[in-house]
């Protein structure tokens, strides 16, 4: 049994096919299967050892790979990878470890059966040269498998590496072993494969027995020495080298600046850095910010004829145009120049670079007739599930991730991303309009497709048998198959709304009962796939959301998010911003650039002094207390205020305190409601060393229907605020009207205010108001008792008169 980690967002291990590297691999299984079929394991194990702490440390001879003498140009993968001249390799070089976790492995590890497998995959920057590589495995075995017949393999790239014998002594303790491997095995896209060969009986065996079992902990590391290489200068290479898809480390791309950066400067920055910000994905990006100065490495300069930088000799700018340099400081690095004679060149080479970086080729490319694409529409992210039609499975991902083979198959993972102001009050839920198609089971059994939301459990639906009724020579009940041997079928599954939120993950398991037993052999031939013509459908839901609610902001960029574009946005920044405001303002832009999927075209860049004139946006307000005027302006209207100064009757110390303007007999007759998995009215003391940034929500003073999500951080609370938002475990807990970040704490808290962003159809909007207040529903109910009676009473007056009559 196999199990493969579904890892859409990186490239799959290309496998060796050359005659050379089929012949290198022989050779290496040969030599390293017979070197580790005579390696002992030293020595007893430690008592009381914690977990995964070594209880013996192996060490795997580097003989395992035999050195062969075989030219550049005919070892494995060597055709995928940029082959530089060897002088342009650095001296020095750099340690890197990423454990599993990193890797894309984030789930427990269980090797089950007599061949087991898991694979790890790991990628190589385009820019770096491994030196040397190792893997540590930190594993763990059953005390149940035979020496003789048991052991675990290791390959790379379906090369064995090493051969990990069992000692039937150390059973169920922790392992460690380091394991070389040699550079010349590593390419561009790497998989290392672990595989248990385990047995537990020298008679007749069941192949799914509970004793066949290994366990790989998610604290196995791989350590790779790199030194860089210096690429050509080349548009054409775009997004590398200053991002790289195969890095799984948050990417960091500094931006240089020639002075104090205008507001249309800043916008084409933004530009650019929500581009890199949507390619990163879940890795996140961070964007340092240096003024008048290159740094070290692959950077971004935005650059006018009047910018000076030591060192760089700018091209002639004749107009909007892009260009990769070599980086006059640093040997090995790039930088990619953003031109144009003023910021609306800047810009139009901004975004010329974020929607037409695959037509740029060449060292440098000048940006004629550009024209802008349309405004966007609301709700038409790229990566959004769209609110006016269905969306197809096959729109997200590829058909070969929603298949899989086997008993122990891998979950198919479907990545939704839903629009975060979704009505789906008192609905059925979200309609999933699933077709699949299966391996027939021969006979009727427990076989099931399992279906989730996240870690929610949805339900299972049987799997049918070919021959419902058994063997008989006449079965009217046999199931037509199709002619690959496999059954269709097709179920509408409806999702609960409340499993659901703004990043959803959609997990599919196919679970096929397994027929093998004691002396009977188990055949891996069963498989499974969703069809990529599955649908899910939302257009039959309004938008209506109640404000604020920042875990729509950290999740899906909303409410800035429903124009992709930003075209509805304004960034206000103090009138004296920092390098700190414009790096938050810069990395708040990537990460709206990840929700969508798109470049932040229209946003709009300002400083507080000329807020009014964004007064029909939504802000975006970035800042510290120091020197964003506007938290003391706003004050009133934000779910959270400073205390007063020592002469006022306070102590003057950095405090906030949590809103409340609504008394709870108010609140029960509007039909207000709490949440009550929140704080609500609190004081809250915020440190005076600057530690603590805070993320705040609350309508716009400007104009009702607005939202301004508040920033507030300084230099040294800016990564902190950063990281809370492309950290999983810290972004879930950015929620309700205000979160304060401090290191890598979060806490949420609930302000008082309400307001509603969106609309309802009448008899929705009708339905939803009455049902939120008891006694607006009773005091309707009376009203129209008193209107009836009264057409009742004037037409009993009316009979009365005519009788009389």
């Amino acid at each position: 049994m196999t199990i493969t980690p579904k890892a859409p967002r990186r490239g799959a291990a290309p496998s060796f096919r050359p005659a050379a590297g089929a012949m290198l691999a022989l050779l290496a299984l040969t030599a390293a299967g017979t070197a580790s079929t005579q390696q002992q394991r030293p020595g007893a194990p430690a008592a009381a050892a914690p977990a995964f702490a070594p209880a013996t440390v192996p060490s795997i001879a580097p003989a395992a790979v035999p050195t062969l003498a075989l030219p550049p140009q005919q070892l494995p993968g060597a055709a995928g990878v940029p082959v530089p001249v060897a002088s342009t390799a650095a001296a020095g070089g750099t340690v890197r470890e990423l454990n599993l976790t990193q890797l894309g492995i984030d789930y427990a590890i269980q090797l089950r059966g007599i061949s087991g497998t898991i694979g790890i995959p790991f990628n190589i920057r385009a820019d770096e040269l491994v030196t040397s590589a190792s893997f540590r495995l930190n594993y763990a075995y059953s005390p149940s498998l035979i020496p003789e017949l048991s052991h675990l393999k290791v390959t790379v790239n379906d090369v064995l590496v090493a051969t990990l014998p069992v000692n039937r002594a150390d059973g169920g303790k922790p392992q460690t072993a380091d394991i070389p491997i040699d550079r010349r095995l590593i390419t561009e896209f790497n998989r290392i494969n672990v595989e248990l060969i385990g047995h537990y009986t020298r008679d007749c065996e069941d192949p799914a027995h509970t004793s066949l079992w290994a366990r790989i902990d998610a604290s196995s590391t791989l350590r790779l020495n790199v030194s860089p290489l210096k690429l050509s200068n080349d548009l054409a290479t775009l997004p590398q080298p200053f991002f790289d898809r195969r890095d799984v480390r948050r990417a960091r791309i500094p931006f240089v600046f020639g002075s104090a950066e205008s507001g249309p400067l800043l916008e084409a920055a933004g530009v650019v850095s929500s581009w890199f910000g949507a390619l990163a994905d879940y890795r996140g990006a961070v964007f340092p910010v240096s003024r008048g100065q290159l740094p070290s490495g692959h950077s971004v300069v935005f650059a006018t004829p009047e910018t000076s930088l030591p060192g760089l000799v700018l091209p002639a700018i004749q107009g909007p145009a892009l260009a990769v340099v070599d980086h006059p400081q640093d040997p090995t690095a790039k930088l990619l120049l953003v031109m144009g004679r003023d910021a609306n060149e800047l810009r139009t080479a901004a975004a010329s670079l974020a929607l037409n970086s695959r037509a740029l080729s060449g060292a440098t490319s000048a940006i004629a007739a550009f024209q802008e694409p349309p405004a966007r529409k609301p709700y038409d992210a790229p990566r959004w599930v769209p609110s006016d039609r269905a969306l197809q499975f096959g729109e997200l991902t590829t058909a070969a991730d929603l298949s899989v083979t086997g008993y122990n198959p891998d979950v198919v993972r479907v990545n939704l991303q839903l629009p975060p102001d979704l009505f789906t009050w008192r609905s059925r839920g979200i309609p999933l309009d699933l077709l699949y198609r299966y391996t027939p089971r021969v006979r009727p059994d427990q076989s099931t497709l399992n279906v989730n939301v996240n870690e929610n459990f949805i339900g299972a639906i049987p799997l049918r048998s070919a021959n419902p009724a058994g063997d008989r020579w006449y079965n009217p009940l046999a199931v037509k198959l199709m002619p690959d041997g496999t059954l269709a079928e097709r179920k509408e599954v409806i999702l609960p709304p409340l499993a659901l939120g703004p990043r959803s993950q959609l997990r599919l398991h196919y679970y096929f009962e397994p027929v093998a037993g004691r002396c009977i052999p188990q055949l891996d031939n069963v498989r499974g796939s969703i069809d990529p013509t599955s649908k899910i459908d939302v257009s039959g839901f309004p938008h209506f959301i109640a404000m604020p609610e920042l875990a729509a902001y950290a999740n899906g960029g909303f409410p800035f998010s429903r124009m992709a574009d930003l075209s509805d946005t304004a960034v206000i920044l103090p009138d004296q911003a920092d390098t700190s405001d414009t790096e938050t303002y810069l990395g708040l832009m990537g990460q709206i650039g990840r929700a969508t999927g798109y470049p932040v075209l229209r946003v709009k860049v300002g400083r507080s002094a000329e807020v009014s004139q964004w007064a029909d946006k939504d802000l975006l307000v970035i800042g510290n207390l120091q020197n964003q005027p506007l938290f003391t302006q706003w004050a009133e209207r934000m779910p959270l205020k400073r205390a007063a100064a020592a002469n006022g009757g306070g102590d003057g110390s950095p405090q906030f305190k949590l809103s409340s303007w609504i008394d709870t007999a108010i609140d029960f007759v509007i039909g207000a409601r709490t949440r009550e998995d929140l704080p609500g009215s609190m004081q809250i003391a915020v440190s005076d060393d600057g530690r603590d940034a805070v993320l705040a929500g609350f309508e716009s003073p400007l104009r009702s229907g607005r939202s301004v999500v508040a920033a507030i951080s300084n230099s040294t609370s800016k990564d902190a605020l950063l990281n809370a938002l492309m950290t999983p475990d810290l972004l879930k807990r950015v929620q309700g009207s205000m979160a304060i970040v401090r290191d890598a704490q979060v806490h949420s808290v609930l302000g008082s205010e309400t307001y509603y962003v969106g609309r309802l159809p009448p008899i929705a909007w009708l339905q939803w108001n009455l049902s939120r207040s008891p006694l607006l529903l009773a005091a309707l109910v009376v009203l129209l008792a008193v209107i009836g009676a009264a057409v009742a009473y004037a037409s009993l007056q009316i009979r009365a008169r005519r009788r009389l009559k």
